[in-house]
């Protein structure tokens, strides 16, 4: 464990910052934790850090010392509503990466106005549960690579599914594809917990602007008002136009943005 005192002036105690256990610091005073800083690796390998703290200067000397035992890059998303927790993130020296935007995303067909839509022809949709892993894992790896090759998979909404290192696809039941005769050339990812968060939904480059996308969050969207959802939530990449545009036209409206910070 590492120890370092600083006077803080919540009492005539110092507070102390302490690394607790592997990338685990608390900030103490008089025994009473007063801040917290963690850090963890998301499934694209990237280190995230985060701190619960009191006070900003309590903030400062969590972020001080974490950065100083963690390596660089680092990167932390906040809620862009929250000014002080993205100051304080400022002062030790992080930066804007990108804006997510959350979107609520109405399922009732009559109000998107997917109750007509249909796949183009030779396309059928198949339901989360029932598609072959094999060809879902060879579209995700295929659609992948595409996004890498491009834009780069990092610019997609960052994803904090755990998962086995090296797995994309962490629970198969949870994905409908869009497939032809053979292979399967667009999914769509929906998971519920709290409430149902669209987490992906992505067509081989080669067979965009058919309408897959569409037939896709047709039948997703359709699927969870059938199941008694009024909404779903999707994040949008602030530089995705294309994605932005395709939501905004089924009456999705953006609610709340976060803010991918790096240092």
């Amino acid at each position: 464990m590492n120890t370092k005192p600083f006077t803080s002036g919540l009492s005539e105690n110092a507070v102390t910052i302490t690394r607790v256990a592997d990338r685990q610091w608390h900030a103490l005073d008089d025994d009473l934790v007063v801040g917290r800083g963690h850090a963890h690796h998301r499934p694209d390998g990237r280190l995230f850090v985060s701190i619960d703290a009191w006070h900003d200067a309590i903030f400062d000397r969590l972020a001080e010392a974490m950065l100083a035992e963690l390596p660089a890059p680092l990167y932390t998303v906040v809620d862009e509503a929250d000014v002080e927790l993205t100051a304080g993130w400022r002062r030790a020296g992080f930066t804007v990466r990108r804006r997510e935007w959350e979107y609520v995303v109405p399922t009732d067909p009559r109000v998107t106005g997917l109750e007509a839509v249909v796949p183009p022809p030779g396309v059928t949709i198949v339901p989360a549960g029932q598609a072959d892993e094999g060809l879902l894992r060879a579209v995700d790896r295929a659609i992948r690579d595409e996004v890498e090759a491009t834009v780069g998979w990092q610019s997609m909404p960052a994803e904090v599914i755990p998962r086995p290192e090296g797995d994309t696809i962490v629970d198969p039941s949870k994905y409908a594809v869009a497939a032809a005769p053979d292979p399967y050339l667009g999914l769509i990812r929906v998971v519920t917990v709290i409430r149902p968060r669209i987490g992906l939904v992505a067509v081989r480059a080669g067979e965009q602007r058919r309408g897959i996308a569409r037939a896709l969050l047709a039948h997703a969207l359709g699927t969870l008002h059938q199941s008694g959802f009024a909404a779903a939530w999707a994040e949008v990449q602030e530089s995705n136009q294309a994605a932005s545009a395709l939501f905004e036209a089924i009456g999705a409206r953006p609610m709340s943005s976060n803010l991918e910070l790096v240092r």
